[in-house]
C-alpha cells in the first residue's frame, strides 16, 4: 500500500508529522455502535499479530463519530469514523471546514437493524412495518384524524398481541442507527398505514412520520447498545432496537421480532428482510504513513481473514460483501481513493 496519496498536501503531511507522530502512537477509530464491534475484533487480532500497540476504538455514535472526525488533521483527530449509514452532506461540508477532505469511504458489508427482546417472553412476536410505526410513532391516525399517539400497551395496537405495556429501548438521535429505523422502519411503516396511503404522498410522510414519540413507551438509550441489552434481559416484556450483531452475540438469552414473517439472518439481511441497511468506515488518509501502524490496521481490515465468507467478521455477525464488492473496496482502500463530495 502507497503511504501518502499524492493529493495529500505538503503542510497538511508535515502538520501531522509534528504532532501526531511523536504524541499518539496508535491508530484511533471512532464512531457507530453498530460498526464498533466489527472493528474492536479486527483491532483485536492485529494487536495479536503485529508488533503494533492496540488501536483505540470509541463507540461515539455515527454523528458524534463525524464531529470527531471531520474537527481536523493532527493527533487529536481520529483516523478513521466508523458509521451505519452514509456520510451526510452536513458532515461533509464540516471535514471540509476541518481540512478534511482526502477521505476514502470503505462499505465493509451489510447489517440488519432489529427489534430484540428477552427469550424469557414466551409469545411469538412478528409484527409489520406499520405496527411498528403504531407503537413508536409520534403522531398515528386516530378516528380519521392525524393526532398525538394515544396507544401505551401492544394489544391497543393489534388485538392479537399480549396486553403488555409498549417499552421500546433505542438509539438517540446522534446515532446512524436511529436514522436508518426511522428510514427504513418508521417511515415506510407510517406509509403502509391506509390513511397514509390514501391521502398523502411519501415526500408528506418522510415529513410527518419521523419522530419517535416522547411520551415514555420509546426510550432513548444512548450509544451504547450493550446497556439495551442488559436492559432487556432484566425485562422480559421491554424490547430493544440495536444492529443485528448485538442480537447474534446475545442470541442465547435474546430473540428476534420477526418482520412480516421474516427473521433477521445473514441469508435474509439484504435480501427479504426489510430493515437492512449498508456498514461504512470513513479513512483519513492525511494519517495515512504517520500515524504508526496505520497502514497494517487497514490491511488487517481487509483481509479475508476478516471481511471473507467465514471470516472472523462475518462470525460476529457481519454480512459479507460478495467476492467483486470485496475486491473492488479492496484496490479502493489500497490506492486511498478520494471520496466524491457530497452535496
Amino acid at each position: 500500500m502507497p503511504s501518502f496519496k499524492l493529493t495529500v498536501s505538503t503542510l497538511a503531511i508535515a502538520a501531522v508529522s509534528a504532532t501526531a507522530a511523536a504524541a499518539r502512537d496508535e491508530v484511533r477509530r471512532v464512531g457507530s455502535s453498530t460498526v464498533f464491534p466489527y472493528t474492536q475484533a479486527v483491532a483485536e487480532s492485529f494487536a495479536n499479530n503485529t508488533e503494533f500497540p492496540s488501536p483505540i476504538v470509541e463507540s461515539t455514535g455515527t454523528g458524534g463519530g463525524m464531529q470527531i472526525f471531520c474537527g481536523g488533521i493532527g493527533e487529536d483527530y481520529a483516523d478513521i469514523t466508523g458509521a451505519s449509514r452514509s456520510m451526510k452532506p452536513s458532515e461533509y461540508a464540516l471535514c471540509v471546514e476541518g481540512g478534511v477532505t482526502d477521505i476514502t469511504e470503505a462499505r465493509i458489508g451489510s447489517d440488519g437493524l432489529t427489534i430484540a427482546i428477552s427469550r424469557d417472553n414466551d409469545f411469538a412476536w412478528d409484527m409489520s412495518l406499520a405496527e411498528v410505526y403504531l407503537g413508536l410513532g409520534a403522531m398515528v391516525p386516530v378516528d380519521g384524524e392525524w393526532a398525538d399517539n394515544p396507544y401505551t400497551s401492544w394489544d391497543q395496537v393489534n388485538p392479537d398481541f399480549p396486553a403488555v405495556e409498549i417499552e421500546v429501548l433505542g438509539p438517540p438521535p446522534t446515532s446512524g442507527t436511529r436514522d436508518a429505523f426511522v428510514e427504513l422502519a418508521m417511515v415506510a411503516g407510517c406509509m403502509e398505514l391506509d390513511y397514509v396511503a390514501q391521502n398523502h404522498d411519501e415526500d408528506w410522510a418522510e415529513e410527518n412520520c419521523a419522530r419517535m414519540r416522547t411520551d415514555g413507551p420509546f426510550i432513548e438509550a444512548g450509544e451504547n447498545d450493550n446497556l439495551i441489552v442488559q436492559r432487556l434481559q432484566a425485562n422480559s416484556n421491554a424490547m430493544g432496537i440495536f444492529g443485528y450483531s448485538f442480537l447474534y452475540e446475545n442470541q442465547d438469552t435474546l430473540k428476534a421480532v420477526t418482520i412480516d414473517g421474516v427473521e433477521p439472518t445473514p441469508e435474509t439481511i439484504g435480501d427479504t428482510y426489510s430493515i437492512s441497511r449498508p456498514l461504512y468506515f470513513y479513512i483519513k488518509n492525511a494519517h495515512r504513513g504517520v500515524i504508526p501502524g496505520f497502514e497494517e490496521f487497514l490491511t488487517e481490515y481487509m483481509s479475508d481473514d476478516a471481511l471473507a465468507p467465514g471470516g472472523y467478521l462475518q462470525e460476529r455477525g457481519l454480512v459479507v460483501l460478495s467476492d467483486e464488492a470485496r475486491e473492488e473496496l479492496r484496490e479502493r482502500v489500497a490506492n486511498g481513493v478520494t471520496m466524491d463530495p457530497i452535496k
